[in-house]
C-alpha cells in the first residue's frame, strides 16, 4: 500500500532538499509518493510552517520537521507496513 508523503518546503532551502533527498531514499525500501508544496504558494501555509520548514506530513498527519530525521521516519513507515 502506498504512503502519501507531503513535503513542504520552500525556494533555496537547503535543509528542504536534505530532506526531499532523505525521503528519496526511503523511496528504495517503501512505497511511497512524494508531493512537494511550497508555503509560498498559498498565505496559510505560510503562517502555519513558516519558521517550522521542511514539514513532512504523512497520510495527513505532521510527522517531523526542521531538520528531518531518517530514521524517525523510517520506523513510522516500517509501523505503517507492519
Amino acid at each position: 500500500m502506498e504512503t502519501e508523503i507531503v513535503l513542504y518546503t520552500k525556494k533555496d532551502c537547503p535543509l528542504c532538499q536534505e530532506a526531499k533527498e532523505l525521503i528519496e531514499t526511503l523511496s528504495y525500501d517503501y512505497e511511497i509518493v512524494i508531493r512537494e508544496k511550497d508555503i509560498y504558494e498559498e498565505d496559510e501555509l505560510i503562517e502555519r510552517y513558516g519558521l517550522m520548514i521542511p514539514v513532512v506530513e504523512m497520510d495527513g498527519e505532521e510527522v517531523d520537521y526542521g531538520k528531518i530525521d531518517l530514521f524517525s521516519l523510517s520506523n513510522r513507515l516500517q509501523k505503517k507496513k507492519g
